[in-house]
């Protein structure tokens, strides 16, 4: 399950091996990928998957350069590795997390 988080719990959210998916309510593309991550996070047990409204917390989007939604960035040890922007097929989220482990 993917959790809503804010900017209160964003650090000890990201301490492991973390999937932050930064979107909005109103955008398209986050709400085609919204299912794919939900599933991802269902099949996935060593990953931590969480979301973060940016009209919610726009101070959090802004801290990571986040300019484009969704915006997906994993997180390893508090520490961005990697990250993708715009929509992606559940094919290439895997790669990406696999990639990682």
């Amino acid at each position: 399950m993917v959790k809503k988080i804010s900017k209160h719990e964003f650090q000890e959210e990201v301490q492991g091996f973390t999937l932050v998916d930064f979107y909005a309510d109103w955008c398209g593309p986050c709400r085609m990928l919204s299912p794919i991550v939900e599933d991802l996070s269902n099949e996935v047990n060593d990953v931590n998957f969480v979301k973060v409204n940016v009209d919610d917390d726009p101070e959090l989007a802004s801290l990571f350069g986040v300019r484009s939604i969704p915006t997906l960035i994993l997180f390893k040890n508090g520490q961005e590795v990697d990250r993708i922007i715009g929509f992606v097929p559940k094919q290439k989220l895997q790669a990406l997390i696999d990639s990682h482990k």
